[in-house]
């Protein structure tokens, strides 16, 4: 067992994810699709990094990180996807859909407003961290996907038993299932932990997650794109994620990403932050 290992065995099971870390800031960025709750640790002027949640998460998702990697000289942020958590209120209007343009035209105008980042994408928006590297080079320093949809098309379809079937799932019905299963705690997760996943669920609207699961369905492809691209990748992942590690490490063979396996599930940023924050600061050594 490594430092970063035995630091991850040592979290306490009591942590209270309401509370921020010592030192950060919360704050409000008015995005294209409208205000988006950020969080923010570390000095502006140190090289900057971005850690965007998934479906059904938020910024809280990475507060065992964001100490590590602002200790170790970065100014890092993470803020809520439109629609979710704390950026519940951000969405399109009425008559349209949340849609892979909004998510990436959020995470480029906040890219944008600070400067290029070493950019982490959790989950779904994994998959719109690939599309803004694609889009906006310029603005992204290093690329992490961290437990992201390994194939494009129907993400789900690799997602271990039920895979096959996902797709007579609407959005709707599949966001359902995904909110049944994370508040009956179907993860097995700390009661401190359960308790701020519902009190996130109370906010996060079941349109967005409908939305974000029909997304998910068809996910573009950009493995050749991304294999281009001219800055170091990663691809992180727990052992017993959502779809099999050797999707993943398909996926990082793929694009030319370095593959790194932990022994957890789909939540590595939550369950062995510190051995995930030493992969990434080693990812930006390389870019610097």
């Amino acid at each position: 067992m490594d430092d970063a290992a035995a630091l991850d065995a040592a979290v306490p099971h009591d942590f209270d994810w309401t509370v921020p870390p010592a030192g950060s800031i919360a704050s409000r960025f008015a995005a294209p699709s409208g205000e988006l709750a950020v969080l923010s640790l570390g000095d502006p002027a140190d090289p900057r990094v971005v850690l965007v949640p998934g479906v059904s998460g938020s910024k809280e998702d990475f507060a065992l990180v964001l100490p590590v990697l602002a200790a170790s000289g970065y100014f890092v942020q993470s803020y809520d996807l439109a629609g979710n958590y704390e950026s519940a209120d951000a969405a399109p209007s009425e008559a349209e859909r949340y849609s892979y343009e909004l998510f990436t035209d959020d995470l480029i105008a906040f890219l944008e407003s600070g400067g290029p980042a070493h950019l982490l994408g959790y989950s779904f928006a994994g998959t719109v961290a690939e599309i803004v590297a694609v889009q906006r080079p310029d603005l992204v320093r290093s690329l992490a996907l961290l437990a992201t949809p390994p194939r494009p098309g129907n993400g789900f379809r690799g997602v271990k038993i039920l895979g096959p079937f996902t797709w007579m799932a609407t959005g709707g019905v599949g966001a359902s299932l995904m909110r049944w299963g994370i508040v009956t705690n179907k993860n097995r997760v700390p009661q401190t932990r359960l308790d701020f996943v519902r009190l996130r669920f109370e906010k996060t609207t079941m349109r967005s997650m409908a939305d974000i699961i029909t997304l998910m369905k068809r996910a573009p492809e950009l493995r050749p794109q991304l294999r281009d691209a001219a800055i170091p990748k990663l691809v992180a992942v727990g052992v017993h994620d959502l779809w099999p590690v050797e999707l993943h490490a398909e996926l990082a063979e793929r694009i030319g990403a370095e593959l790194a396996v932990y022994d957890t599930g789909h939540s590595p940023c939550e369950t062995t932050p510190h051995q995930l924050a030493r992969d990434l600061l080693r990812l930006y050594a390389t870019a610097s």
